[in-house]
């Protein structure tokens, strides 16, 4: 008998640790959407293979789509140069489930071979109060290999509706490159801004990127230096139909809108 109650008291003991241990661990955070790192520039490839703002000539008969994919094109060339390898590990983390490493804190790890190449990440996530401080640490190895080091960090609120990320440039070029500013409705990402914080001439510019109600129901607001000077430009268009318009009152000349049908032709505004 009193070695069944010995038994007992053990077993009974082991449940409560466990169940303790269970508790103190709480909920993992969830982690934002690799959708709230991302821009969705697919509209706009433009029909001329010239760099520049010769691409958006005034006059010709795509200058209207031109000159909004050439602006928005500046803004996919930074992008495309710098966050394709982050994003790929952040989409390979995002897809593990997390692991309890200590108080509020967890990880998510993986590896993503891209363009050959091997790298290491690792995800963690950080609860305080009511946000989420993340920290993506990447890897490479192989040929020109280098050690783990903070390629992405952020935040955002426990109630994932909205974030921040700070890309930096490279594991030679350790310096802050594109602060990623996103929000969420529902179960998707409804906004998503860059911003250049990188301390060279382009310091300050911007393209927000967004979904609006109407005909036109997405948008960029771009302010960008167009090699003389800072400008604003504003381009909507349909995500279906393809059409849609620029606004530009330094390169166009006026405050107008300038469209674009379906074909990429302009149009007269209606």
């Amino acid at each position: 008998m009193k070695k069944l109650i010995s038994l007992f008291f053990i077993i009974f003991l082991s449940a409560l640790v466990f169940t303790t241990c269970k508790k103190d661990k709480g909920d993992p955070p969830v982690a934002p959407l690799p959708e709230s790192m991302l821009i969705d520039f697919s509209n706009f490839i433009s029909l001329k293979k010239s760099a520049g703002l010769s691409s958006g000539t005034k006059g010709t008969a795509n200058s209207n789509y031109d000159y909004a994919s050439t602006v928005s094109g500046m803004w996919n060339l930074i992008t495309q140069t710098t966050l394709p390898v982050p994003i790929a590990c952040y989409k390979a983390t995002y897809e593990k489930a997390p692991v309890w490493i200590s108080d509020n804190t967890w990880e998510f790890d993986n590896s993503v071979i891209f363009g050959a190449i091997t790298y290491k990440a690792r995800l963690v996530g950080q609860i305080s109060g009511k946000k989420v401080i993340w920290t993506l640490y990447v890897a490479r190895e192989g040929t020109s290999s280098f050690p783990e080091f903070i390629w992405a960090e952020g935040e955002s609120g426990t109630d994932g509706t909205s974030g921040q990320w700070i890309f930096y440039q490279s594991y030679s070029t350790q310096e802050s490159l594109l602060q990623v500013d996103w929000t969420k409705t529902g179960t998707d990402i409804e906004t998503v801004k860059y911003t250049y914080v990188k301390n060279d001439g382009l310091k300050t510019s911007f393209i927000d990127y967004g979904h609006i109600s109407g005909n036109f129901n997405s948008n960029y607001t771009i302010y960008y230096f167009n090699g003389v000077k800072f400008s604003n430009v504003l381009i909507e268009w349909n995500s279906t139909t393809k059409n849609g318009r620029v606004q530009s009152l330094e390169y166009l000349g006026d405050s107008n809108w300038y469209c674009w049908d379906s074909n990429k032709i302009n149009v007269t505004c209606p």
